[in-house]
C-alpha cells in the first residue's frame, strides 16, 4: 500500500519527474461499463483520519462504511457481502470522479482523499501457467535461460513439437498424461508443462499483505531485469471458508529473464516493491455479476510508451485450462487455511512477443510505460512502470493499520 504515507512524503512524491507520461484516470473508463449498477467496494485514504477506510461506490458518491466494516476483510467475511454493503448507508465522502482525480501522486492534494488498492488483510496469491499460450512461453523462457534473443528460435521449435493449442486438453486427464509421456520421450518435458497440464496447479504467494498498489500508482520492475512484461489478470476475492464473493483486476508484473534463469527465483521475479497491482474496485457478486461472468470475461491490455510504442492484447478467461473454482480449491481447504481470506490472480494467456526496439528483440517494458488493464464489468486498472527501488516505498503494514483503526475506535 505504497500511498500510505505522511503528508510530507506525499508532497515529496509530487516533485518527481513532472515530464513523465501522465496516467489518464477518468470515472467513465475506471468504472464498469454499467457504471455503479453493481455492488462496488473499495478503499480510500482519508488524510483527516490519517488512515484507510472501506467505501461503497454508488451513483450518488463514495460512502465510508468503515464504522460497520473496518476492513475489506470484514466486509467479505459476512454471509452475503453485496447485501451487507447495500444495507449500510455510510458517510458520504465525495464524488468518485473527484477522489479518482486526486489519486495519481503527481497531481495529488495530500489534504484530500484518494483511492487505494481495494484489498487489505487478504493473502495475495496467484495461479501460474493456467493458459496454454502462457504455458508455452514459460517453457520458452526456461529453455532460453533468460535470454530474449534466443526466444524466437526456441519458440518455433517448441511450437513444432508441442503445437500452439493445448486449450482443449484438461489438466491431469489421461490424455494429458499420455502427452506428457510423448514429450518426455522427445526431450522437451518441462516443469512448466507439469503444472500446465498435470494434476496440480501452480499456486504461489504474489505479494505480502497490504503491499499491493492500486490504480493511478507506479508499478515496480526490479532494476536487474532486462526482459519483463505485464500480466493482465482477473483477481478473485475468496473468503476464509473458500467462497468466491467478488472479483477485480490485477497486474502480476513478471520478470521473464529472472524466472527464466531458474524457477527457484520465482519470488525474486514476482515479489518486489510495487510489483503487485490490484484494482480499481472490488465488484461483489450479486444479481448483476457472478462467477459465470468471470468465466466469460475478456481482459484487455494496452501498453503505451514514451517512445511512441503501443501494444494491444486481449485474454479471455473462457480459454483458461483450469476452472477458476478449481484453482480456488487448490489454494484453500483442509490442506491450507487463510483466516482473513485471500485474493487469487487467475493467470493470463497474454505473453507479449511484439518486437520493441528492433527485429527479434521481443517485448520488454521501458520506464514510464503506461499500462491499462480493463474488463467490461470490472472497469480499468492503470499504472505507470518504474523501477521497484524508485517507486514509493511500502511503509504502511498490518501493525500500522491495527493501530490506526484502534485510535479511531473501530476495533
Amino acid at each position: 500500500m505504497l500511498c500510505h504515507t505522511t503528508s510530507v512524503e506525499v508532497q515529496a512524491d509530487k516533485s518527481v519527474k513532472d515530464d513523465r507520461m501522465r496516467m489518464t484516470l477518468s470515472a467513465r473508463s475506471t468504472l464498469p461499463v454499467d457504471g455503479t449498477a453493481g455492488t462496488l467496494a473499495g478503499r480510500i485514504w482519508r488524510p483527516d483520519l490519517a488512515g484507510p477506510s472501506v467505501v461503497a461506490v454508488r451513483g450518488d458518491g463514495v460512502f465510508d462504511v468503515s464504522a460497520t466494516f473496518p476492513t475489506m476483510r470484514d466486509l467479505c467475511e459476512t454471509a452475503n457481502p453485496a447485501a451487507a454493503l447495500a444495507a449500510v448507508p455510510g458517510e458520504r465522502i465525495g464524488a468518485f470522479e473527484d477522489i479518482l482525480a486526486n489519486t495519481a501522486p503527481e497531481s495529488r492534494d495530500p489534504a484530500r482523499p484518494w483511492l487505494l488498492p481495494p484489498v487489505d488483510l487478504q493473502a495475495v496469491k496467484a495461479a501460474g501457467v493456467t493458459f496454454a499460450v502462457s504455458m508455452l512461453e514459460r517453457v520458452i523462457e526456461e529453455r532460453a535461460r533468460g535470454n530474449p534473443a534466443a526466444a524466437a528460435e526456441i519458440r518455433k521449435e517448441v511450437t513444432r513439437l508441442v503445437g500452439d493449442d493445448l486449450s482443449r486438453l484438461r489438466p491431469g486427464s489421461p490424455e494429458a498424461m499420455a502427452l506428457k509421456e510423448v514429450l518426455i520421450a522427445q526431450g522437451v518435458w518441462s516443469q512448466y508443462l507439469e503444472v500446465g497440464i498435470g494434476p496440480d496447479a501452480e499456486i504461489f504467494t504474489k505479494a505480502q499483505v497490504l503491499s499491493s498498489v492500486g490504480t493511478g500508482m507506479d508499478a515496480g520492475l526490479h532494476p536487474i531485469s532486462q526482459w519483463n512484461n505485464p500480466e493482465p489478470e482477473i483477481v478473485l476475492i475468496v473468503t476464509s471458508a473458500g467462497a468466491i464473493v467478488g472479483a477485480t483486476l490485477g497486474n502480476d508484473v513478471n520478470l521473464r529473464d529472472v524466472e527464466g534463469r531458474s524457477a527457484l527465483l520465482l519470488s525474486k521475479a514476482k515479489d518486489n516493491n510495487a510489483s503487485s497491482s490490484i484494482g480499481p474496485l472490488v465488484r461483489l457478486f450479486d444479481a448483476t455479476f457472478s462467477l459465470d461472468d468471470v468465466r466469460s470475461t475478456e481482459v484487455t491490455l494496452r501498453v503505451e510508451g514514451e517512445d511512441g510504442f503501443v501494444l494491444d492484447g486481449a485474454s479471455n478467461v473462457a480459454k483458461i485450462s483450469r476452472d477458476p473454482a478449481d484453482l480456488v480449491k487448490q489454494m484453500i481447504g483442509r490442506h491450507h487455511q487463510y483466516p482473513d481470506g485471500a485474493v487469487l490472480f487467475l493467470g493470463t494467456m497474454f505473453a507479449p512477443t511484439k518486437d520493441r526496439g528492433g527485429a527479434g528483440k521481443g517485448f520488454t517494458h521501458r520506464l514510464g510505460d503506461i499500462v491499462t488493464i480493463a474488463a467490461p464489468k470490472l472497469g480499468s486498472l492503470v499504472n505507470r512502470m518504474a523501477h521497484s527501488d524508485t517507486a514509493p516505498e511500502w511503509t504502511f503494514g498490518v501493525s500500522h493499520l491495527m493501530r490506526n483503526l484502534s485510535r479511531r475506535g473501530l476495533l
